[in-house]
């Protein structure tokens, strides 16, 4: 079974940077997605890339803002996010998928426990 770590939230000021982290205990899925629930919220896909990393997915909402990349060891996948808004902030989760749409939830099977960012505006 996969287990996934996602590390990098915190407290940022609107329009600053932040990069999140995803560890993933072996590599095995087919692709890694990065989602964010905030209170009240249903959860959102915000962006997926294939393992080979040749192949990448956002939200409408993220595109041109953030950029997700994966190692060459496939086990560990970055979420650069660039000039947040207050919109932004949510508990960011990383899930790895082996089929299914990216941006469907129920495609993952596996998802870490999320990391909390706090967007101050």
């Amino acid at each position: 079974q996969v287990q996934l770590v996602e590390s990098g939230g915190g407290l940022v000021q609107a329009g600053e940077s932040l990069r999140l982290t995803c560890k993933a205990s072996e590599a095995t899925s087919r692709f890694i997605g990065w989602f964010r629930q905030a209170p009240g919220k249903e959860r959102e896909y915000v962006a997926g890339i294939s393992e080979s990393g040749l192949t990448t997915g956002y939200g409408d909402s993220v595109k041109g803002r953030f950029t997700i990349s994966i190692d060459s060891a496939k086990t560990t996948v970055h979420l650069q996010m660039n000039r947040v808004s207050a919109a932004d902030t949510a508990k960011y989760f990383c899930a790895a998928g082996i089929s299914g749409r990216w941006e469907v939830p129920t495609s993952y099977p596996y998802w870490g426990q999320g990391t909390q960012v706090t967007v101050s505006s």
